[in-house]
């Protein structure tokens, strides 16, 4: 009876220990930049939520040339969202009007997943600012990808950033973004 009581417990631990680790922390005197690039307005209201509950400042990484309906076909091989997406080295122009990027502890970034990854327009953004030894945590919106694969490509491809787990938030709510983020 001994060893079933301290498997369980053991157990109990263990998922505690792993609920805990895919949480997000804010530290409290941090200051939180929640930016995020919405093609249709989902990742937008997402992103409102999250600088809600964190007090953080909302940014738009915004296209210097915006995304049409047809850009954004992905059926279409030939749409600009598909061209962008079918070449790694694409950077798409944003609109590079951040104020003091250097000043912002930890960053939140936001973005639909396309073709399984962030959109370039995110690439643009991270190679515009130096965000080195900042905390970044992803999020992003899809209708039917994950945020693993998006995850890893940003992790591998900027490496000096501190990186914390993502999470997929689907029309969030702020009772969902306040159960992943705790103070």
């Amino acid at each position: 009876m001994k060893r079933i009581t301290s498997l369980l417990l053991a157990a109990f631990c263990l998922l505690g220990i792993t609920s805990c680790a895919q949480k997000t922390k804010t530290v409290k005197n941090d200051k939180v930049l929640v930016a995020y690039f919405s093609a249709t307005g989902h990742t937008k209201r997402t992103a409102e939520v999250i600088a809600g509950v964190t007090g953080g400042t909302l940014y738009e990484i915004r296209p210097e040339q915006p995304y049409t309906d047809a850009d954004l076909d992905w059926n279409d091989k030939q749409s600009r969202s598909s061209v962008e997406m079918a070449d790694e080295t694409s950077r798409p122009a944003i609109v590079a009007d951040l104020q003091n990027a250097a000043d912002y502890d930890t960053l939140y970034i936001g973005f639909p997943i396309w073709w399984d990854l962030a959109p370039h327009a995110i690439n643009t953004f991270l190679e515009k600012y130096d965000f080195s030894g900042k905390t970044v945590i992803p999020f992003a919106t899809s209708g039917g990808s994950s945020i693993d694969n998006s995850e890893r490509a940003l992790r591998s491809a900027y490496p000096r950033l501190n990186w914390q787990p993502g999470k997929l938030l689907n029309a969030a709510t702020e009772s969902e973004v306040r159960s992943w983020i705790r103070p």
